[in-house]
């Protein structure tokens, strides 16, 4: 069966030069954007009860920008304010530069990895043993950042400061895709619970990380697609190419 109409279980993109845009004028296929999840912050309140003070912390580590967007208004929420000596680690560049959004780059101490996985971080993080540091993160998380920082004796925390929640369909929603594309295990138990009777058929399923498709597989699905590879190293770079040899069938 031909690939017409894709669901992509992301924010729909902000720049118009997105890759996804290529994709479906070159097959001619019907690209939608729509999360399975959604983000919400914990309130002052829940955060307390994890009896966790920021400020016993000199330093913090962002994994993404959901972290820092959550961090800095629970910090607004909580009135604690941040002080200047406070040091940040970022899995990635662009992690890094959206701290700007919340202090001044320039006055900050800020590291950031080259590759995007946590293990990049490990050499900045040795070179500031002495540091205190505390991980953000959601309610559905993994421990690669907790088992790094044990075995290097470094002390920390982890707070969750956000929740990851199913981002339900309405009963007119639409879904007649001829493939789903997910990111996170989340999305995978989303689509089993707004959909229970869901039943695969033809549908094609695409996930991006190791994580994401062993979900597909405990879920009972058949999974079509798994990024990233070595010919694809971006889920855009895999679908082109999926779909090109599907559609060519």
């Amino acid at each position: 069966m031909k690939i017409k109409k894709v669901l992509v279980s992301q924010p729909k993109p902000a720049s118009e030069k997105s890759p996804y845009y290529d994709i479906a004028e070159k097959y001619g296929v019907k690209i939608n954007f729509r999360p399975f999840i959604k983000v919400e912050p914990l309130s002052a309140k829940e955060f307390r009860q994890q009896k966790i003070t920021i400020l016993d912390h000199t330093a913090i580590i962002f994994t993404s920008r959901h972290a820092i967007d959550h961090f800095f208004n629970l910090c607004t929420e909580l009135r604690v304010t941040i002080p200047e000596t406070m040091k940040y680690f970022c899995v990635t560049e662009a992690i890094a530069l959206y701290i700007q959004k919340y202090v001044q780059y320039r006055k900050r101490k800020i590291f950031f990895g080259q590759t995007g996985k946590v293990e990049d971080l490990t050499q900045a993080i040795t070179k500031h043993h002495g540091e205190i540091f505390l991980i953000p993160m959601s309610d559905v998380h993994n421990d690669d950042l907790k088992n790094i920082l044990d075995k290097l004796n470094v002390k920390h925390s982890e707070a969750i400061m956000y929740r990851t929640v199913s981002n339900d369909f309405t009963q007119d929603e639409e879904f007649d895709y001829d493939m789903l594309v997910f990111f996170s295990p989340a999305g995978v138990t989303s689509l089993k619970k707004n959909f229970p009777d869901f039943d695969q058929k033809d549908i094609k399923i695409g996930t991006f990380g190791s994580t994401t498709a062993q979900a597909v597989r405990d879920a009972g699905l058949r999974l079509d697609l798994e990024a990233p590879s070595v010919r694809a190293p971006s889920m855009t770079a895999a679908l082109d190419m999926f779909i090109r040899e599907n559609n060519k069938e």
